[in-house]
């Protein structure tokens, strides 16, 4: 996949916090290379996050972010700390500028303590360093060596490379790697995917999970074909061998359901992305809580994206009506989507979340980390609709260690 390709959520995230004037701004542009970030003397000047996708070398595509100053006051000042923090929960590795004159302050260390809290990994950039006296040359020499300290002059653009590699060597490449479909499958195996083309699907292109699953079965070997749901039928009639796995669209779950054998494994690309982000486990035992609503119940349906809303838009018409006819109950339906997610949660009974295709893993685990906090019950778009038209265990055939769950 090329850079202009790789979708937002697969980036790796990197912010740059600090306070006011210690360079933030002049650092982001000197290690994009570009005028990303406007600089001034003037304390306060990045007033809103400024995000840059781009390739950084070694790590590849990136989103790169600088952030308003940490020790901003006033009212507006205290909005944009709070802008701040909320890119504390997409960050995969978090810089710290601060002045390399001086000892961290309070705010700094405040920092500190919340990319430890997060498990964020953190590079601490002490910048200006052109600015120092001779005085402080030992200094220097007696730090440089920590581990993840690093002196730089943003001005005099001296060890931007030397931290372009740090920031390469903070990345934990420990671990099992999941993938989207691909390591539930074999090579030589048949995967339909059944695509709707109705009036929510965008025009002229599939959206990212469908791209993605074709994507990871051809480089898994594996054969994908493509077909919607209104051809599914004549497709499965005609093939011989019969397919290993369907895959579908969420919402035309029930109708594949009745339509596909019993003998052949279906799951849905919302119940793959909530595994490849992390949340599948949580995802099925939060939709048991369906079961429990009762009248005036909040319900809190969550996208990670921002789109045009059509007539049949799954996440206000569909999943709404799913949850009448499952329920019998008059539920209070409230909606958000984007980088937009409620920081008191403790008014809802359930959350229903999408795939999060457009959002990172990190930022999928803390929405579903605050839930949890809250004692609010998690899931998402293609485990509640599996789980309200009684398929939930079938879907989950692919995950048999997840079919406890249901018990």
């Amino acid at each position: 996949m090329s850079l202009n390709d790789t979708p937002s959520g697969e980036r790796l995230r990197i912010s740059f916090f600090g306070k006011r004037n210690a360079g933030k701004s002049s650092l982001v542009n000197a290690v994009t290379g570009q005028e990303l970030a406007v600089v001034s003397d003037t304390l306060g000047t990045t007033t809103d996050p400024v995000s840059k996708a781009m390739e950084l070398l070694p790590l590849g595509p990136v989103v790169i972010t600088d952030t308003p100053g940490f020790d901003d006051s006033g009212e507006l000042g205290e909005l944009r700390v709070r802008k701040t923090k909320q890119i504390l929960n997409k960050t995969d590795i978090a810089v710290l500028v601060t002045d390399a004159s001086r000892e961290l302050d309070a705010s700094e260390q405040e920092l500190i303590d919340i990319f430890k809290n997060k498990n964020i990994p953190y590079i601490v950039v002490k910048n200006k360093m052109d600015l120092l006296k001779d005085a402080d040359s030992q200094a220097v020499s007696d730090e440089k060596d920590a581990s993840g300290v690093i002196y730089v002059s943003a001005t005099e653009k001296t060890n931007i490379y030397e931290l372009k590699e740090l920031i390469g060597k903070s990345v934990s490449t420990d671990g099992p790697t999941v993938r989207l479909v691909g390591d539930v499958i074999s090579p030589g195996q048949m995967i339909v995917l059944v695509i709707p083309i109705d009036e929510s699907a965008p025009k002229g292109r599939l959206i990212l999970p469908q791209q993605q699953a074709i994507r990871d079965i051809l480089e898994s070997g594996a054969y994908s074909i493509s077909t919607r749901e209104t051809e599914l039928a004549e497709l499965l009639s005609k093939m011989n061998p019969k397919p290993d796995l369907v895959i579908t669209d969420s919402q035309a779950f029930e109708l594949v359901s009745g339509i596909v054998p019993k003998d052949i494994k279906l799951t849905s690309f919302s119940i793959l992305m909530a595994r490849y982000k992390g949340f599948l486990d949580t995802a099925v035992g939060g939709a048991k809580a369906i079961d429990s609503l009762k009248d005036g119940d909040k319900v809190l349906i969550s996208e990670g994206c921002t789109h045009h809303r059509q007539c049949g838009d799954i996440g206000t018409v569909k999943i709404p009506r799913f949850l009448k006819q499952k329920t019998g109950k008059e539920l209070e339906i409230v909606t958000s989507s984007g980088t937009e997610f409620p920081e008191d949660l403790s008014e809802f009974s359930l959350i229903i979340h999408c795939g999060g295709c457009m959002l990172t893993s990190r930022e999928m685990i803390y929405r579903m980390k605050c839930a949890e906090d809250a004692g609010i019950p998690f899931t998402n778009y293609g485990v509640a609709i599996a789980y309200m038209k009684g398929i939930l265990p079938r879907s989950l055939e692919v995950f048999p260690e997840l079919l406890e769950k249901l018990k």
